[in-house]
C-alpha cells in the first residue's frame, strides 16, 4: 500500500498543512503591502464604478419597478388583449421607464430646487460672517454686562475663535482652492467621469432589472453546485432575511427624514428663521443617522441661527425638540414599525462601532448590518443549544438558577434564593456481578 498516494490520509495531511502554510506567508505579505494593496482594490473599484453604480439603482429602483409591473401595467395589457396578465415583455419595459424616469425627475427636483437655494444660504453666510460673529459678540457682551471678567474672556474666546478660523481660510482653505483651480482640467475630468458613470449605471440597472429572473436562476445554479441544497437554502434564507432588513429599514429612514426635512421647513418658514431652507436639508439628511443624526444636525443649525438671529436660536432648539419627540413617538414607529429588532443599547453600539470604522456611510448603514449579523449569531446559538439537548428559550435564562442536568430544561429561582454551584452526583449503577449483593 501506497502511503503517500492520493488516497492516503497522509496526502491530505500534507496538502492541508502546505495550504496552511501558503495562507500564513500570504497573510504575511498583505499585512506587509497593505497600501498597495488598497490601491489595487481602490483600481479594481473605479473600473468597475459603472457596474457598482448599476448594481445599486437596480437595487433601489426594483421594488417600485415590480410593482408598476405587477399591480399596473400588467393588468391594463391584459385587459388590452382581453387575456390572462403576464409579467415581462411590454409591461415589464414600461416599469422600468417609468422607474427611471422617477429617479431622474426626483434627482433634477433636488437639484434644482435644493442646491440653489443652499449655495445662497452658504454665500449668504460666509459673505455676512463678519457681522454674525459681532452680533454674537453683542449678546455676550449684554447677557455678562454684570460679570465683566467673564464678559471679556468669552469675547477673547470669540474673538480668538473668530480668528483662527479666518487663518484657517487664508492660509489653508484658499491655497488649497488655488491647486484646484491650477488643476481644473483634472476635476473636470473626474467630475464628467463620474457623471458619466453614474448615467452608464442605469443602462447597467435597467438590463439587470429585465432580466432579474435569468440573474437571479444562475446564481442560485452556481450557489447549489459549490455548497448543495442544505447549505444553498441556508445562504438564501440569509440573503433574504439580509434584503428585507437592509431594504425595510433604509427606505423606511428616508422616507421618515423627507418627512421630517418637511415639517422643518415649515415650521421654520412660518417662524421666520433664517435659512429656513439650509436648516430644513441639514436636519433631514442627519436625520437619517439613528439617535445621533438629529443632534449632528442641531447643533450647526443652532449656531448658524444664533450668530444671524441670537433670540431664534432658543426657538429653534425647543422646535427640535418637539419634532424629535413626534418623529421618536409617532412618525418613526408608524414608517418603520419592528423593523429595528434590537435594543436601544445595540443600536447606539453598531452606531458607535461602524461610525468608527466606515465614517457616516458606517453609521447609517451600521444598524440594519447588525440587525443581520445578531440574526445569524442567534441562530448559530438556537443551533448550538439543540445540539446539546437545551431549551431556546430566552425568557427560561432570564431568571435561571441552575440547569437541570437531565431534562436540559432552565430551573428558575424562587424567593431570591440561589442553589449552591455543585456538580450533579452520579447515580451508581447496580452491580450484575455474580455473587455481590
Amino acid at each position: 500500500m501506497n502511503r503517500f498516494g492520493k488516497d492516503s490520509q497522509y496526502f491530505g495531511w500534507g496538502v492541508t498543512a502546505f495550504c496552511v502554510l501558503a495562507g500564513c506567508i500570504l497573510f504575511y505579505l498583505l499585512l506587509g503591502h497593505l497600501r498597495d494593496v488598497a490601491g489595487v482594490i481602490g483600481s479594481v473599484i473605479e473600473m468597475l464604478s459603472a457596474f457598482i453604480w448599476g448594481f445599486v439603482i437596480a437595487y433601489v429602483l426594483l421594488p417600485l419597478a415590480k410593482w408598476l409591473e405587477e399591480r399596473v401595467f400588467a393588468p391594463v395589457n391584459g385587459r388590452i388583449r382581453k387575456r390572462k396578465p403576464g409579467v415581462g415583455g411590454g409591461p415589464r419595459v414600461l416599469a422600468i421607464a417609468v422607474s427611471v424616469a422617477v429617479a431622474l425627475a426626483a434627482i433634477m427636483v433636488i437639484v434644482r430646487l435644493i442646491v440653489p437655494t443652499v449655495y445662497t444660504s452658504v454665500e449668504n453666510i460666509v459673505l455676512n460672517y463678519n457681522a454674525y460673529v459681532r452680533t454674537l459678540v453683542n449678546l455676550i457682551e449684554r447677557l455678562f454686562e454684570d460679570y465683566p471678567e467673564l464678559s471679556d474672556q468669552l469675547e477673547s474666546m470669540t474673538t480668538n475663535l473668530s480668528r483662527d478660523l479666518l487663518n484657517w481660510v487664508s492660509n489653508e482653505f484658499l491655497p488649497q482652492m488655488g491647486g484646484f483651480l491650477t488643476n481644473l482640467t483634472t476635476g473636470v475630468y473626474l467630475v464628467f467621469r463620474g457623471l458619466l458613470n453614474f448615467f452608464i449605471g442605469f443602462v447597467v440597472a435597467c438590463y439587470l432589472m429585465y432580466n432579474r429572473e435569468r440573474f437571479s436562476g444562475g446564481v442560485k445554479k452556481v450557489l447549489y453546485s459549490l455548497f448543495g441544497i442544505h447549505r444553498t437554502e441556508q445562504i438564501l434564507s440569509v440573503v433574504h432575511f439580509a434584503d428585507q432588513a437592509f431594504m425595510g429599514f433604509l427606505t423606511g429612514k428616508v422616507l421618515d427624514s423627507l418627512i421630517i426635512g418637511a415639517i422643518t421647513y415649515v415650521a421654520c418658514s412660518a417662524l421666520k428663521m433664517p435659512y429656513a431652507a439650509f436648516v430644513s436639508v441639514i436636519i433631514g439628511v442627519t436625520n437619517i443617522i439613528p439617535v445621533f443624526g438629529p443632534f449632528i444636525g442641531a447643533v450647526p443649525c443652532t449656531l448658524i441661527i444664533l450668530m444671524v438671529q441670537p433670540v431664534k436660536a432658543l426657538v429653534f432648539v425647543v422646535l427640535i425638540l418637539i419634532i424629535q419627540q413626534v418623529d421618536g413617538n409617532i412618525i418613526g414607529p408608524k414608517i418603520l414599525g419592528n423593523r429595528v429588532g434590537i435594543s436601544g443599547f445595540w443600536v447606539m453600539f453598531s452606531i458607535v462601532v461602524c461610525g468608527s470604522l466606515f465614517g457616516v456611510p458606517g453609521m447609517i448603514v451600521g444598524v440594519p448590518l447588525f440587525v443581520v449579523l445578531s440574526a445569524l449569531g442567534g441562530k448559530l446559538v438556537d443551533m448550538g443549544l439543540k445540539k446539546r439537548g437545551l431549551s431556546t428559550q430566552t425568557a427560561q435564562y432570564v431568571n435561571m438558577d441552575h440547569m437541570d442536568p437531565e431534562t436540559g430544561i432552565p430551573v428558575a429561582r424562587a424567593d431570591g434564593y440561589r442553589r449552591p454551584r455543585t456538580m450533579p452526583r452520579k447515580k451508581k449503577q447496580k452491580s450484575t456481578k455474580s455473587g455481590e449483593e
